[in-house]
């Protein structure tokens, strides 16, 4: 009972930092689930289910505070989706892609860091669709083998090239993962051999997180705030992927 009540709390932190950002939280859940000992088999859906539940709130508060551009959704959602499904369906091999993923992600934790909040107010680029096409794409596949909703990558590489803000890219993320979750579920769902007896009380934990970080993030943080907060999101992640 004790290791529960932890994992639940850390479950709730997990939710809340991450959709404050826009985020479901599915790398933090990840971590924290294999700090416990769960299995593969056991992490991959139990993530990816408690990521649907986060992703949803998020949509929503991000959606009604004004923060959503279907403009910027789509050219990557398009190809995602499709991608999740065949990643969901896939095995992850080797620890080699994880390496990588982690250093990429420290990379980008570092630059958020860094960066000064007066590129912040630089004229935002128009997405280029070919390019967003293939990149959500990519994302899709490697979110679905690894038990992601995406945003994880989506989020830093909007930023990065200039096509949206901090808060709308918060909102577009929100629901790119929700529909990658959702798509990497369904082409999983064959290979779900069980989900724990306690992930009614894990997915209690993570919507009271998502509801309240999701929350500050659409209404109550400013945009400094939200990229210092990423870049502790990122930072966590990466260290997950190089360490787990």
């Amino acid at each position: 009972m004790d290791d529960i009540i932890i994992l639940s709390i850390l479950i709730f932190a997990a939710g809340l930092l991450y959709s404050s950002v826009g985020h479901a939280g599915g790398s933090g859940y990840i971590a924290v689930m294999a700090l416990f000992g769960l299995s593969p088999d056991t992490m991959k859906p139990t993530a990816l289910v408690l990521n649907i539940l986060v992703a949803a709130i998020a949509t929503v508060q991000f959606y009604r505070a004004g923060y959503f551009s279907w403009n910027t959704f789509w050219p990557f959602a398009i190809s995602s989706i499709p991608f999740a499904f065949i990643g969901g369906a896939m095995s992850l091999p080797g620890n080699l892609y994880k390496q990588i993923v982690g250093l990429v992600l420290l990379f980008a934790a570092y630059h958020f860091f860094r960066k000064k909040q007066s590129a912040l107010a630089n004229p935002f680029k128009p997405i280029p669709v070919l390019a967003a096409i293939l990149a959500g794409a990519g994302i899709g596949l490697l979110s679905g083998m690894v038990g992601v909703g995406g945003g994880i990558f989506l989020t830093p590489l909007i930023l990065f090239m200039g096509w949206a803000g901090t808060k709308q890219t918060a909102g577009v993320s929100a629901m790119f993962i929700l529909v990658n979750s959702i798509s990497g579920m369904a082409g999983h769902i064959t290979g779900v051999k069980f989900l724990p007896d306690m992930i009614y009380i894990l997915g209690l934990a993570a919507v009271l997180g998502g509801t309240i970080g999701s929350y500050m993030g659409s209404r109550r943080f400013a945009n400094a705030t939200l990229y210092q907060l990423l870049a502790v999101v990122l930072l966590i992640a990466g260290v997950k992927f190089m360490i787990v």
